[in-house]
């Protein structure tokens, strides 16, 4: 997945954009109808079991993962339907982050859960480094060969041996917006940066914030930086600084850095200004963003699909009041970044390989797809499962792709930089929207902060 052609680069951006024109022209069409009358003729949202599945009858399971919320409540009902079709039953334990400590003390405590659902490809690797996991049954084998692309298959394993199944992905290449402040302020929808900047101009001028910024949750800075980094200076690079190929102390870093800046480093643009986006956790930046008519806390907040399942909380309607468009091109091209919630047996159990065959199959997918909120990278996946054209749109655009996007640059890199609360990359970036002057000592914080967890 990590070289392609440019007709196919090409190709998945054109996809992307039509999201935006899609988000435009959404407004009470046939997406909805489809989302409460069903699907068209073209297939069922609601068909048969797909999957057989094993009988588990007196089993007992239990799945981690750090999703909380709605996000939780969701993927608990496709819990409950593979209790029904096999007997078992399934108990959700919340993780925390870093994922990979929490699963290490249950590991030495002897009570590892049956599956974990692993957000980033560095803690999937630990998980086997550290003897944790399982290699991949035959039966989710099989379904996975049968729905996946090749890059998401080779994002499940490692030294050429599958041990998970990406159920959960995202797109986290969009801004969405309130269609209502940007009508009062006489907005455009960008394409570029400079062109975001100057929209995020004419809605601050209209006396509202522009973005809603989740500084709080160092997660979300880091798709900031990495849409803008790989936009900028492009996949090969991308790709690079991902593996600590080149420094962080690279130039490209720094005018990646110094484009964010521009943002950033505006307390008008920002809701709450620079100390009120760093005391914003992410359910708030997506909620504030969707209450309060077109006076809202803050016009657009980035991030990917899933803050879908958090709009849906303030009553506003996707397709008609939040509407979306793609990451604008910093570069010659817009990003596509993607990330996943990767599931993986931690226990040689019968019980651990079914509930992977069960999450790999289109079956799964399609009970949270029909929640919203959700994307899944399996082709088997139909279309009418998702609950409106935004997000039908924003499926189809990852699943043709196929191997073609680049995964989360923080989720590739080892836990101790790129997925640890207060530490590493979240930190490096929450220090840096506090005061985005500061772009060399940030590299050089950064820098010194991956070399050690890259032993490098």
């Amino acid at each position: 997945m990590r070289t392609h052609g440019t007709g196919r680069t090409t190709r998945t951006w054109a996809a992307l954009a039509a999201v935006g024109v899609l988000a435009l022209t959404a407004c009470g069409g046939d997406g909805d109808k489809a989302a409460k009358d069903g699907p068209s003729t073209g297939g069922s949202s609601q068909p048969g079991p797909r999957v057989q599945l094993p009988s588990l009858a007196g089993e007992k399971l239990e799945v981690a993962a750090v999703w909380t919320g709605p996000e939780q409540e969701n993927f608990t009902k496709v819990l409950k339907e593979f209790e029904k079709r096999t007997g078992a039953t399934v108990t959700f334990v919340p993780a925390q982050d870093p994922i990979v400590t929490f699963l290490g003390t249950k590991v030495a405590g002897g009570q590892p859960p049956d599956v974990a659902l692993l957000p980033q490809v560095g803690a999937l690797v630990s998980a086997v480094q550290n003897k944790w996991a399982q290699p991949l049954g035959p039966e989710a084998q099989a379904q996975l060969d049968q729905h996946y692309a090749a890059g998401w298959k080779k994002l499940g394993a490692v030294d050429g041996t599958q041990y998970g199944v990406y159920y959960k992905t995202a797109n986290k290449s969009l801004v969405w917006y309130n269609a209502k402040a940007f009508e009062a302020a006489g907005a455009q929808v960008p394409k570029t940066w400079k062109d975001f900047l100057a929209t995020a101009d004419t809605i601050s001028a209209s006396g509202v914030p522009a973005v809603s910024v989740a500084g709080a949750d160092g997660w979300t800075l880091t798709d900031w930086f990495e849409n803008v980094y790989l936009s900028q200076n492009g996949p090969d690079m991308y790709d690079k600084l991902a593996k600590h190929q080149i420094k962080w102390t690279d130039p490209s870093v720094g005018e990646s850095l110094k484009t964010l800046q521009s943002l950033f480093g505006r307390k008008d643009f920002l809701a709450g200004g620079q100390s009120g986006a760093l005391s914003t956790e992410f359910p708030k930046s997506v909620t504030q963003t969707f209450t309060g008519g077109d006076r809202p806390a803050g016009a657009m907040v980035f991030e990917g699909d899933f803050v879908a399942v958090n709009i849906a909380q303030t009553g506003a309607k996707i397709g008609k009041d939040a509407l979306v468009f793609p990451f604008p091109a910093v570069g010659a091209k817009a990003p596509l970044v993607s990330g996943g919630d990767v599931a993986v047996a931690l226990k040689p159990s019968k019980g651990a390989q079914a509930l992977l065959t069960f999450l790999a199959s289109p079956d799964a997918a399609e009970i949270q797809a029909r929640q919203g909120g959700f994307i899944s990278p399996n082709k088997g996946v139909d279309p009418a499962a998702y609950p409106d054209d935004i997000q039908r749109g924003i499926a189809k655009a990852l699943v043709d792709a196929g191997d073609d996007f680049r995964f989360d640059l923080s989720d590739q890199a080892p836990a101790a930089f790129g997925g640890t609360p207060g530490a590493g990359l979240w930190k490096g970036l929450q220090d840096f929207l506090k005061n985005p002057s500061d772009v060399e000592g940030t590299q050089a914080r950064l820098e010194a902060d991956a070399a050690k967890a890259y032993g490098n």
